[in-house]
């Protein structure tokens, strides 16, 4: 029966370092000389590319969906964000804004999607993962 209890315990711990370690990697900032691309999506179609490390001043512009739906997007030298929106919950709007690829900025009732990707991936790389489902 003691046995059982250190065995448990081990594992336990065990999976407590692993989950800690992965959430760390997660959160940390990764190093990104080359810079980042954001590629902004509206019905899983591509828009527009902006070259983020290529940036240096500020500007704003507006998406407008096919039901006239609206998003002012703000980019920012190595950042992008959605300043305002139209859509009821500004889900998209409190995102903030991002400087690496780790989470996009997405605003479903306005199907917009907004992905960073490093400068150095191509845009037609195969080996590149799809993260824009509907």
């Amino acid at each position: 029966m003691n046995r059982t209890k250190l065995t448990a315990s081990l594992i336990g711990a065990f999976l407590f370092l692993l989950a800690f370690a992965s959430l760390l990697y997660i959160l940390l900032p990764h190093s990104q000389a080359e810079g980042y691309i954001a590629d902004i999506y509206q019905d899983g179609t591509l828009l527009t590319s902006i070259p983020l490390y290529d940036v240096d001043a500020s500007y704003t512009f507006t998406v407008t969906g096919a039901s006239g739906c609206q998003n002012q997007v703000e980019v920012r030298p190595g950042s992008i964000g959605i300043l305002s929106a139209d859509c009821p919950d500004k889900l998209c709007v409190h995102q903030g804004f991002i400087s690496d690829s780790r989470i996009p900025i997405t605003c479903l009732p306005n199907r917009l999607v907004i992905l960073l990707r490093p400068a150095k991936q191509s845009q037609t790389d195969s080996s590149a993962v799809d993260m824009i489902t509907y």
